[in-house]
């Protein structure tokens, strides 16, 4: 019965909080709250609410980039913060959700790598971001990846001397040079929306999410649901897109 009614809202282009289709629900960025971390962040997009931490180690590069550094996303749904999700090891949720935020740093260049490089083919910083969702109220994408890049801008690199790591002092800010951020545009009908609410989500016939650059490139895209999106209607969403990642980009200031 509600599920009807959400999709009659959109298709009279309303919504069940009263949002416009192109308006985002109220965002709140906090950064540096976990102290233990070289970096973090707390971004409240509407009711959905994600903590992302940042810590770096040191290894072994890949032998393919032997003087570049690491990036490692990973995500963990606990079952406090939705009843869908379940205890235990990273699902396929867990893990499409880190994928695609670690595909918007990766493929913007967000983090320069090679100044991560310690000692070519031996030793190199390897960042790792954790996203941990507190409560999922829909588009954690969006939240996800809002809140990993506000955390890699706050983080930090902690000294290392003679092989050892020294966390409580640092020699600078982590190399980040670009600010991806993600706008994820639904489609119900001949309607698109961006920021779906939950309800949203579960009616969506498809969603694509877009990640885009401060100097509005176009970093990487990830289709959802089995509903085709015509040429007209991806030429729509990276406008919307576009236009939409700079008022979220506003939130790392």
């Amino acid at each position: 019965m509600f599920t009807n009614y959400v999709l009659e809202l959109i298709k009279e282009e309303k919504r069940v909080d009263n949002r416009a289709l192109d308006e985002l629900r109220p965002i709140k960025v906090e950064v540096g709250l976990i102290k233990k971390a070289e970096g973090s962040a707390r971004v409240k997009l509407g009711d959905t609410e994600v903590m992302v931490g940042v810590k770096l180690d040191v290894g072994e590069p890949f032998p393919d980039t032997p003087d570049q550094g690491i990036l490692i996303t990973s995500a963990e749904l606990s079952p406090v913060a939705s009843p869908d999700f379940e205890p235990g090891p990273p699902g396929e949720d867990a893990i499409e959700l880190a994928r695609v935020v670690d595909r918007s740093i990766r493929e913007s260049k967000a983090i320069e790598l090679e100044k991560l490089c310690i000692e070519e083919g031996e030793k190199v910083w390897m960042v790792f971001v954790d996203i941990q969702v507190v409560n999922h109220r829909g588009n954690l994408i969006d939240a996800s990846t809002l809140g990993a890049v506000a955390a890699l801008l706050n983080a930090k690199i902690p000294k290392y001397e003679d092989g050892k790591i020294i966390r409580d002092e640092f020699k600078g800010k982590l190399p980040v040079v670009h600010q991806p951020v993600s706008v994820t545009v639904a489609k119900i009908g001949d309607k698109l929306f961006i920021d779906p609410y939950i309800d949203e989500e579960k009616v969506a016939e498809a969603m694509l999410t877009i990640g885009v650059r401060e100097d509005n490139v176009i970093c990487a895209m990830q289709k959802r649901g089995s509903t085709p999106l015509t040429f007209e209607e991806i030429e729509k969403a990276l406008d919307i897109a576009i236009k939409k990642s700079k008022e979220l980009r506003k939130h790392l200031k």
